[in-house]
């Protein structure tokens, strides 16, 4: 009897340990339009969308800024469960873009260039929200 409860315990204890070990940090799959907000960052590049597309099975990503017609692709974008970091080149600078995902529609980062470091805040558009500006 006391073999069968001190097995039972042994089972419990160690499922117990298998479970709680495992990574709860879900897999971003930032897919879809994010708006953007750079408070500190330099005027006319405080806010837009980051705009991310999958084709050939490789996601790719363009970031607009609100007020300027031109779209600045990605590149090296690097996609590892719940973050996601990329370089973005704007008129002569190389952005290096870090971001982490806080849930679905959620993501905030930071974007570091020659004159320094700059925190970003993402907000998905939701599909509903982009039918309306259709």
């Amino acid at each position: 009897m006391k073999t069968k409860l001190l097995a039972i315990l042994v089972i419990s204890f160690l499922s117990l340990i298998t479970v709680s070990g495992q990574d709860s940090t879900v897999k971003i799959n930032p897919v879809g339009t994010w708006k953007f907000e750079a408070p500190y960052a330099p005027e006319g590049y405080s806010s837009g969308t980051l705009v991310f597309s999958l084709a050939d099975q490789k996601t790719t990503a363009q970031m607009n800024f609100a007020g300027n017609g031109n779209k600045f692709p990605a590149e090296k974008l690097i996609i590892s469960n719940n973050s996601l970091t990329f370089n973005v080149y704007v008129e002569g600078n190389t952005v290096a873009v870090t971001l982490k995902s806080e849930d679905q529609t959620k993501m905030s980062g930071k974007a570091v260039y020659s004159e320094g470091e700059v925190p970003l805040t993402l907000t998905k558009v939701i599909e509903a929200e982009q039918q309306k500006k259709r």
